[in-house]
């Protein structure tokens, strides 16, 4: 949709462009995952220089005496992050150097993990094991980490289509910390991005189809809209009309209510309040065309 959008916008009929821009973003969901995990790394680097500095105190500070103060910076899943070779090898390949460069985000991180009750309850018990080191991990992730303003303002000036990334891969690393074991090769922390390669086929030929159909799909659309003109849908709701319907007729293996109900809710985050009950509107009208017209030739998984 984005592609779509901005080769309109930006009057270039450049399909390879757009494929690539496509490539690009995609690729970018995974760099985004990257950074989270260095974040982590950065952070349990910070917290054992803290630990170094306030060794080498002369004067101790009461209020951060734990029964171990070293608990923190040897919880075992940060360990297998920052110790992890295939890890960092990928991360100096990537140049993702971003948060040693913007230390100011480790700092305000940090600061906030430290005062966080989470951590001092965590780091007020001297022992702990694997499932509670991870516990805490996963806490300060959604509590702390990813919920920050300026993290999240920092992603959005990076890469335009990360505000839209976010939530995706929060979930991912979510999830992907929940499963960690103890035991666990390196490449755990490095999940291919994608679990084969259709799936990069069908964003590419959905992209394709739907600019170069582009004519038929406006037809597809016209004598069903009776009180609305071309001119007055709006941008956002012709480009998801023509993917969805390009979906229908293009793509036999997708039923068609999963292609109408991504589409709806890709109307609800994108487009104005009303589209949604619009592009429904018209996408049942059309499916019960194609159904009577024989054109909706539905096959494969998930249609029974």
């Amino acid at each position: 949709m984005q592609s779509i959008y901005a080769l309109i916008q930006s009057k270039d009929d450049s399909l390879q462009k757009q494929e690539k821009f496509l490539k690009v973003s995609i690729e970018n969901t995974y760099t985004l995952y990257l950074l989270w995990l260095s974040l982590f790394v950065e952070i349990q680097k910070r917290a054992a220089d803290q630990i170094f500095l306030a060794a080498n105190k002369y004067i101790s500070d009461k209020k951060q005496e734990f029964p171990n103060p070293n608990k923190f910076i040897q919880n075992r899943l940060l360990l297998q992050m920052v110790d992890n070779t295939k890890l960092t090898e990928e991360l100096n390949h990537r140049k993702l150097d971003n948060w040693y460069l913007n230390e100011e985000y480790v700092k305000l991180i940090y600061k906030e993990i430290i005062e966080s009750e989470a951590y001092q309850e965590y780091m007020s018990k001297p022992e702990s094991d694997y499932a509670s080191d991870k516990e805490l991990v996963m806490t300060l992730f959604k509590t702390i980490i990813a919920p920050n303003e300026k993290i999240y303002d920092y992603f959005e000036d990076d890469k335009l289509t990360w505000v839209d990334d976010i939530p995706i891969v929060n979930t991912f690393v979510l999830k992907h910390l929940k499963k960690a074991k103890q035991v666990h090769p390196e490449s755990y922390f490095l999940p291919t991005l994608m679990k084969d390669d259709e799936d990069l086929q069908y964003a590419l030929q959905l992209l394709s189809r739907t600019l170069l159909k582009n004519e038929a799909l406006e037809k597809e659309i016209e004598g069903k809209t009776p009180n609305w003109d071309k001119d007055r849908i709006a941008e956002i709701d012709s480009i998801l009309l023509k993917m969805a319907i390009c979906e229908l007729l293009h793509f036999p293996s997708i039923p068609e209510r999963v292609t109408i109900n991504e589409y709806l809710e890709i109307a609800k985050e994108y487009s104005t309040p009303k589209s949604s009950i619009f592009i429904n509107g018209i996408l049942d009208k059309l499916t019960k065309e194609y159904k009577a017209e024989g054109k909706l030739n539905k096959i494969g998984r998930g249609l029974l």
